[in-house]
């Protein structure tokens, strides 16, 4: 097979976040803080990502809680209604985060070049 032929397969990969061997935050994380960003509510973004509110809530409280900052800023509904805006620590972990699956794409798809 010459250098410039595709391999016969694809490499995949999954890369997650842990603290003290627990997981705490991955893909799907991630995608339910951006619907929390993009729509400004917890629920909003459990309904659109085919969940309930209350697994959305678990999985707002568990990384909280094992990361030991805050994630969302929760204001109770009401009159005016309520919403959800992501802290600074949302940002940054995100930002984090999409950054390792940058630079894993990057090397997967180097090593890729170098295989079969």
């Amino acid at each position: 097979m010459n250098n410039d032929a595709k391999p016969p397969f694809d490499i995949k990969t999954k890369i997650w976040f842990e603290k003290n061997g627990e997981p705490v935050f991955g893909a799907g994380r991630l995608l339910l803080l951006q619907k929390i960003e993009s729509t400004g509510s917890i629920n909003k973004a459990a309904k659109d990502l085919g969940f309930s509110y209350k697994k959305a809530w678990s999985y707002i409280n568990l990384m909280e809680e094992r990361f030991g900052y805050q994630l969302v800023n929760k204001k109770i509904g009401g009159k005016n209604g309520g919403g959800s805006i992501l802290t600074e620590d949302a940002k940054k972990l995100m930002a984090d985060y999409k950054m390792v699956l940058n630079e894993e794409n990057a090397f997967v798809e180097q090593l890729g070049g170098k295989l079969i």
